[in-house]
């Protein structure tokens, strides 16, 4: 059931719910446009919204370089931050202000150009104190986070071609999984010398570039991967040197993005790009397809459930890149909480 819709000004390329009480209504998107021509530029904005009452209020918007990724941080309090990965090469973070004349808004806090390649993706450790990012050259970097300072303190080439996803374990925060355009998938020890510590490489399962990797919250031997070969994957890590590729499921497109619902163990949103949206269940050693959503007009990017207390109602939110669409609906699916 579709909840509300807008046209963002740039191409939307992420969408991120906060996930921390009191301020899960925040919902955050950022865009991606190139300009070509003499001197080709990329452009991008960040957006704040409010979804009180299953509505799009835009609070603020931060006009920026092409933005590929945006993630909230994963501690709450005082230590909320939204932190970003662009076409520059830099990683940023954000703080949310709360006044009572202005309202919600996005500060930047710390900004550090950590690489002459692209920034493409983000993910936060559990403690919200180190973040792993993948570059255009096949790179990858852990920077450090404290007191408004960004450091890289650890960068190595696991890669042939971009790291579209770079993920920290749940469970064992020296363990980093990445997964390039060259079909590979990799699980590294980043606690010395990460390039001389590949924990395993699988190069035979994805027959196209590995676009995502989700960590399973709710299972700690559970890894689902997407990519551009239209296949979710679920993988046991349990032999962590050998992960053993479970379940396949085809979704249509190129499954770039895996969100896990924040309650319901084994039930995912992903982002199909030239397929849609999809909600899938998986248990018992297989996975289905339990819904589609096909009613944005362009490459479906971004996806992620609403993280507040009231989770029966499911709500999700979409973004599609072309078309500029937001949109925030529930799956007509019904899940058993």
């Amino acid at each position: 059931m579709d909840a509300a819709h807008c046209y963002l000004e740039g191409n939307a390329d992420a969408v991120e719910f906060c996930p921390h009480e009191p301020h899960a209504n925040l919902l955050a998107a950022s865009t991606y446009t190139l300009e070509e021509g003499d001197l080709p530029s990329r452009s991008g904005s960040v957006y704040l919204f409010d979804i009180e009452h299953s509505r799009l209020n835009l609070l603020h918007k931060v006009d920026t370089t092409g933005v590929f990724d945006i993630r909230w941080s994963r501690g709450g309090g005082g230590s909320l931050a939204l932190a970003q990965a662009d076409a520059d090469g830099c990683l940023r973070v954000y703080k949310v202000d709360d006044s009572e004349a202005k309202g919600y808004s996005l500060r930047e806090v710390a900004g550090s150009k950590i690489s002459s390649s692209m920034c493409l993706y983000l993910d936060w450790d559990q403690s919200s104190t180190s973040i792993v990012v993948g570059l255009s050259d096949g790179s990858a970097s852990v920077v450090s986070f404290s007191d408004s300072n960004l450091e890289t303190v650890q960068e190595w080439k696991g890669h042939d071609f971009e790291v579209w996803t770079a993920s920290f374990d749940l469970n064992n925060p020296s363990l980093v999984y990445t997964g390039s355009d060259d079909c590979k998938f990799s699980c590294w020890d980043i606690r010395d010398s990460p390039g001389d510590n590949r924990v395993f490489q699988n190069s035979k399962a994805h027959t196209m570039g590995v676009c995502c990797i989700s960590p399973s919250p709710s299972d700690p031997y559970s890894v689902f991967t997407g990519s551009y070969d239209e296949t979710l994957r679920v993988w046991d890590t349990r032999s962590v040197s050998r992960p053993v590729n479970e379940i396949s499921v085809s979704l249509g497109g190129g499954v770039w993005r895996i969100k896990h619902h924040p309650s319901l163990s084994g039930v995912v949103l992903a982002a199909c790009m030239h397929n849609g949206f999809a909600v899938v269940k998986v248990s018992g050693g297989k996975g289905e397809v339990m819904e589609s959503y096909n009613k944005h007009e362009s490459l479906a990017y971004g996806a992620d459930w609403y993280k507040g207390k009231d989770q029966k109602r499911s709500l999700v939110a979409t973004c599609s890149f072309y078309d500029k669409l937001l949109r925030l609906w529930t799956p007509e699916t019904t899940f058993e909480i």
